[in-house]
């Protein structure tokens, strides 16, 4: 694979980089400065090439030593290419002596370059100051900003001239001038201040360990922070651990700060290194694309990922930062202690850390059952995508690194958590954590493989690992374990190649994997122990299994669907006692896929769910609420099909949610309040008279005066979305105005969500899409577009106007809005389309886009038109027997 990378020359291998930033102009947004970038020259040179964006280079200067001499050329041409990305300096002439090979040399460059807000490199964050703020914090009319960098996949080059691939490592200096009433933050702690001009210090830091650009990280701003000491000793003593924010937010990172220190304990103890660095800071950051980044030693955060109020914030934004902060930090072993080589192996930094990262959130908070919640979440998005043709394997051709920030998605992070979890059950997680050591040891500071990894733990389990896993990551998709029951309890088990699509190929089904079957069931087992059979061809026999219940892939730790015959599938409802809640989730996934591929029927679903009256566990109920969306998503503009299966989900959850009020009590139990959240919002969604008109008075109560009657955080939710159905016209304006004025850190993203619910056509196009697309003080900020569109794209009424617009507005406000950042743009295509559900939709989309410029998107454009196919083949083969089925089971009177 790396012979067909497209990757910088080697000539010149750099080894560390000397970086000062200088001249920060809030006026013009621009910096200057200059870097010494120390190497070596590998073969005699005339000329060197590395990245760099939007950065003008106004010198250049080749050193290369030699036993007794120096030779030193100014750059006597500089050639940029921007579609490349990168600069070529020329220090020798065509027919010059070339600079001799060196192990010593050092490239001196000094530059210019952009403060963008397109939210990479080196960035501006606009935001509202909730107080007083430091005389020199950037602002203009409408906003105070603060400074910070994103330099993964590829943007270390919009900040400096570099060479910026994850496998040419270095150790940095970084200091940066600023105004003296400013904080400036980095890797690593200040080593030095020093006045330069009047008002302005240069901040020096300590020098880094090696590692790749894309981790190297600094932000300047009107910083104050919280702090908190690791209870573990390292070297000596505590590592400090800070959450900085703006000023007057700091209070909000108290909830972050409870898990960091013990993180960085868990995570030294689990993988058996100590946490490398001397410091561990943690950024919110007011505009930021994706959740976070895990730049080593200074880890920046979007503000719903990292802030919380414990009166005003929704609770499950406590899930998300518990998650995320650990996700985070297991980076800072794998990902930037060890790093995978090329940007084809992303998942060896994103899957681990997902799987780590629930790891670490489940031995904090145990009853949260947080392994049902990443099925329930993780696997099933995972599934998801993976079950489309146009999916990617999850050790993914990167040929170019321009093109990997759209596998930056569910196959690397979330399959490739799941394919880990598979793994570690099989070889047990303290087994499995031997090898992590083994490997993390092994490559220190380096750059590895998924070799290396399987290696390591071939080393700690004694198994071949690679036989085990190598289609898992090598190979696109996953597989389906079809069962036939013969008699005498004997199971013929069948595995082929899953498509949502439902229309396999042969060319489509030539792999076959190691698949755990994780047996509970077996005639003489005790009851309950799971045997761990695997299926390893394309068909196999199981003998002595309990004609009266058994089950495959127990805890559902295999990712892989099982297809029950539909009189087990009935029966399996009935003893919903009997199965945990890993299994009711996997089980009620694989019976929605399984009907929309055209499997088996949609009335087995429904008729499977009937069974989950009873159910209280919330990943549980979310999971088949989740399966009724998406039949009510397809089925729903047929008005008979949406009033029974509106009638379907209030008596599924009738019981259950005659323990609830529309109120939510102080110091609730975490899972019990989302249980709570989820049956309110799901009762009113679906038309619930009294809880309708309860939460429309208590709307209109918070409107008349939110003092007196304030919305606690988790109510916002259900009594928005009421507000939002029953007076639109009215609604709008005032959630847009609790937009504009948000009184906790989510607000913005809860009312953003609440808008998305709108139906109205006129008021999406009159109002949401310019509030959506502009670019003025009062409109949507760029990083945020995806949260309202997926809304509008969830409803037919509002979809079509989301599509016209983005049609007639791609090369005016769509591009204004998100080309700064090609992340962005792939976002709101993937958001704003996948809802659709006709060939027409289809033809219209290819139409469209035939003479576009999709290389920004070209992946996600191809999974969403597979989606589409999906969806109008399962609307057109199961809408009539749909609604057959409701009528016949009384749903719909």
């Amino acid at each position: 694979m790396t012979s067909q990378r497209n990757i910088l020359p080697r000539n010149f291998k750099p080894s560390h980089y000397d970086l000062t930033i200088t001249d920060l102009d809030f006026s013009s947004w621009s910096f200057n400065g200059t870097v010494v970038i120390d190497g070596a020259l590998t073969e005699p040179t005339s000329k060197i090439e590395l990245n760099a964006l939007e950065i003008d280079i106004s010198s250049a200067v080749l050193e290369a030593k030699a036993t007794d001499s120096t030779r030193s050329e100014k750059a006597c041409g500089i050639d940029y290419d921007a579609k490349s990305q990168r600069a070529e300096i020329t220090f020798v002439q065509t027919g010059g002596e070339a600079i001799p090979a060196s192990d010593k040399a050092s490239l001196t460059l000094s530059f210019t370059g952009k403060l963008n807000h397109d939210l990479a490199g080196f960035y501006r964050s606009q935001y509202k100051p909730t107080g007083p703020v430091s005389a020199s914090t950037p602002r203009d009319d409408d906003f105070h900003y603060m400074l910070s960098t994103q330099f993964e996949a590829c943007d270390a080059r919009r900040a400096f001239p570099c060479f910026d691939e994850p496998n040419l490592k270095a150790s940095f200096d970084f200091a940066i001038e600023i105004p003296d009433d400013l904080v400036a933050l980095s890797n690593m702690p200040v080593v030095e201040e020093t006045a330069t001009t009047s008002g302005k210090k240069l901040v020096k830091f300590e020098r880094t360990p090696i590692m790749s650009t894309y981790l190297l990280a600094w932000a300047v701003g009107d910083f104050e922070y919280l702090e908190a000491l690791t209870e573990r000793k390292y070297e000596g003593k505590p590592i400090s651990v800070r959450i900085y924010t703006t000023r007057g937010l700091k209070e909000q990172g108290r909830w972050a700060l409870e898990h960091a220190p013990k993180y960085i304990d868990f995570f030294s103890e689990s993988f058996g290194i100590d946490y490398p660095l001397p410091k561990s800071d943690i950024l919110a950051v007011h505009e930021f694309t994706h959740g976070a980044m895990e730049n080593w030693g200074l880890v920046t955060y979007r503000t719903t990922a990292i802030l919380f109020d414990e009166q005003q914030s929704d609770g499950s934004f406590r899930n998300r930062i518990a998650y995320v902060v650990a996700h985070e930090l297991a980076h800072q072993w794998f990902g930037n202690l060890v790093t995978m080589d090329w940007w084809d192996e992303l998942w060896l930094n994103e899957g681990f850390a997902t799987w780590a990262g629930w790891l670490a959130t489940d031995a904090l908070h145990p009853d949260w059952d947080v392994w049902a919640q990443f099925v329930n979440e993780g696997m099933d998005r995972a599934f998801q995508l993976d079950s489309l043709r146009a999916s990617h394997p999850i050790q993914v051709s990167v040929s170019d690194a321009l093109d990997v920030n759209q596998v930056f998605d569910a196959i690397s992070y979330l399959k490739g958590c799941s394919v880990i979890r598979m793994l570690a059950y099989h070889l047990g997680t303290d087994v499995f954590l031997k090898g992590i050591a083994i490997y993390l040891q092994k490559h220190t500071y380096g750059n590895a493989t998924t070799t290396a990894l399987w290696n390591a733990l071939s080393e700690a389990s004694g198994q071949d690992v690679n036989t085990l896993m190598s289609a898992w990551v090598e190979k696109i998709g996953f597989p389906v374990v079809n069962v036939t029951e013969e008699k005498d309890g004997q199971l013929n088990l069948q595995q082929s190649r899953f498509l949502s699509t439902g229309d396999v190929k042969p060319e489509d089904d030539l792999v076959s994997w190691w698949i755990p079957l994780n047996l509970t069931g077996r005639i003489g087992s005790a009851d309950g122990s799971v045997e761990s059979l695997a299926l390893t061809k394309r068909e196999d026999v199981v003998a002595n299994v309990s004609t009266d219940f058994y089950k495959l892939n127990t805890e559902s730790t295999g990712f892989y669907r099982v297809n029950y015959p539909p009189e087990r599938l009935a029966k399996l409802g009935k003893q919903l006692d009997r199965l945990t809640a890993s299994d009711k989730i996997l089980i009620t996934g694989s019976a929605a896929e399984l009907a929309f591929a055209g499997c088996t029927k949609t009335e087995a679903l429904l008729s499977f769910l009937e069974g989950f009256e009873n159910e209280t566990h919330v990943r549980v109920l979310s999971q088949a609420l989740n399966a009724l969306d998406g039949v009510t998503g397809l089925f729903g503009d047929d008005e008979q099909a949406q009033n029974g299966l509106k009638a379907f989900v209030l008596k599924l959850i009738e019981k259950p949610l005659s323990a609830f009020r529309l109120e939510f009590p102080e110091k609730e139990e975490f899972t019990k309040a989302q249980l709570r959240k989820r049956l309110l919002t799901s009762a009113i969604a679906n038309g619930h008279k009294q809880l309708t008109d309860e939460a429309l008075k208590l709307f209109q109560a918070y409107v008349a005066d939110p003092i007196k009657n304030p919305l606690q955080g988790d109510l916002r939710t259900p009594v928005f979305l009421a507000a939002i159905k029953a007076n639109p016209v009215e609604t709008v304006p005032l959630l847009i105005k609790e937009w504009k004025t948000p009184t906790s850190p989510d607000s913005k993203e809860v009312s953003l969500r609440a808008l998305g619910q709108t139906k109205d056509a006129s008021l999406v196009v009159d109002t949401l899409l310019p509030f959506l697309f502009g670019t003025g003080v009062d409109t949507v900020a760029a990083a945020d577009a995806h949260i309202l569109a997926v809304g509008l794209a969830s409803h037919t009424e509002s979809r079509s106007e989301l599509w016209k617009f983005i049609q007639k507005e791609w090369s005016g406000a769509v591009e204004r809005k998100l080309a700064g950042n090609p992340i962005l743009l792939d976002r709101i295509v993937k958001v704003s389309l996948s809802q659709f559900s006709s060939e027409d939709a289809l033809r219209e989309i290819d139409t469209f886009f035939a003479d576009k410029n999709t290389k920004a998107f070209d992946r996600s454009l191809e999974t969403v038109k597979d989606t589409i196919r999906g969806r109008a083949a399962y609307r057109t083969r199961d809408a009539s027997s749909v609604k057959q089925w409701l009528v016949a089971s009384g749903y719909v009177q």
